[in-house]
């Protein structure tokens, strides 16, 4: 286990329950019973809050901690294109994780590409609810 990755879970700043949310979300990882809820506060296209909870593993716990922070301040389609660059690393492009979403690069690694669904799930649960 790597402990980055476990320190990226440890932060739950985020994990939270959001009473007054916008958004919801809610999916299960069927390969590994991994299960993420997202609640966002938007305004104007824009999140102004995030709160994540779930029972899942610590990849998808440090996905959806990371996911949160950036998430945070930027608009819909800034993180439409993040979940795209996600999606596309995992088939073999790094450039667009390396250039503009430095702070996933800790996550998004060699290493854990047999992890790719438990990491994917956050940003599969974001996409649902601002996918343009």
């Amino acid at each position: 286990m790597d402990l980055q990755i476990l320190e990226i879970a440890s932060n739950t700043d985020n994990n939270k329950n959001i009473k007054n949310h916008t958004h919801y979300s809610k999916l299960k990882n069927s390969l590994c019973g991994d299960e993420i809820q997202i609640k966002l506060v938007m305004k104007d296209d824009k999140i102004i809050d995030f709160g994540y909870q779930g029972n899942s593993c610590v990849y998808c716990q440090a996905s959806a901690s990371l996911l949160s922070k950036i998430s945070i301040n930027n608009s819909k389609h800034k993180l439409n294109e993040l979940c795209n660059d996600v999606k596309s690393y995992f088939n073999g492009n790094l450039k667009n994780i390396e250039d503009k979403w430095m702070s996933l690069k800790k996550l998004l690694k060699n290493e854990n590409l047999l992890r790719k669904e438990c990491i994917l799930l956050p940003f599969k649960a974001l996409e649902k609810m601002i996918k343009n």
